[in-house]
Formats: structure tokens, sequence, C-alpha cells
């Protein structure tokens, strides 16, 4: 790849399945085993010291509640983007990256945006589950990227 590179994080929203929800699927919050599942992932990813600098995260409560908890662990600052809510795409992600050029984003939203995206940056197929972070270095504007790595929320089980 050439040009400028920078590390974008990817992070899916937590659990937020509720059984008896009678309220519009936007509506859903992160449920008990959400938070506490996205608790043990930002935990482990701060062992890793990464150099995020700024959280975004899609409008959506469960996206948000996800955002809150990654962005107090880092002790980084969150700023909704409502271009990570539906509709969410790698013309969207291009737009975001080129008003933060400098800067090494997490990105908080949801499937199946996410893996498509990341597919369409690194000619992949991945499928990120819920509570997953991808770590996906991009260039050329964002037309291009390399899956640097992918973590499922299980790893951080043991």
């Amino acid at each position: 790849m050439l040009g400028t590179q920078m590390k974008v994080y990817f992070l899916r929203h937590g659990k937020a399945d509720w059984p008896n929800w009678d309220k519009p699927d936007d509506e859903r919050p992160l449920n008990k085993k959400g938070r506490k599942q996205m608790g043990r992932v930002v935990k482990f990813l701060c062992n890793l010291e990464p150099k995020i600098s700024l959280v975004l995260s899609s409008p959506l409560p469960r996206a948000l509640q996800t955002a809150e908890i990654a962005a107090d662990y880092l002790g980084l600052e969150l700023e909704e983007e409502p271009a990570l809510g539906k509709g969410f795409d790698a013309t969207k992600l291009r737009r975001i990256l080129k008003e933060r050029a400098d800067e090494e984003l997490m990105i908080v939203g949801h499937e199946p945006s996410f893996s498509t995206v990341i597919g369409e940056l690194t000619g992949g197929r991945v499928k990120l589950p819920k509570a997953g972070i991808a770590v996906v270095d991009v260039s050329d504007g964002a037309r291009e990227g390399e899956l640097v790595w992918l973590l499922p929320p299980r790893i951080t089980d043991s």
C-alpha cells in the first residue's frame, strides 16, 4: 500500500438482545451481558496500549453505550457520528477519515455494514461478531486497507 496510513479500530456494539423487546429495534440498549462483555473486551484492548485519539459512535443506543464504555476505559473523548448509523458504507468512512486525517480512530457501529466495509477495504471476507474489534491499516484515502487483527470477544473470557 502506498500513501499515508492510519489505523482504524472497528468496534461492534455488545449484546443487545431482549427477548420481549416491543419497541423499535433502533432503540435497543445493551443488555447486562453486553455491558459486562464490553468491559472485558475494552480492558483487554487497553493492555495492548492502542494509540487511539478519538471514539466515534453510531447514534443508536446500543452503540453509544458501547462507545461510552470504550471511551471511559481508554480515557478518550467520545463523539456521536450519524454516518455510523444506518447506511454506513466505505464512502461514509472515507468522509469521516478525511475530516480527521491525523487521528487514529475507534468507530463503534453495526453489522452487516462493518464487515462489508472491512471487506471492501481489504478484499477479505470477515464477520465481526458482537463486541468484536477489527483493526485495519487504511491508506490511499481509505480506498484500500490491510486487516491487522480481528479480536472476537470470547478471547477475553479466559
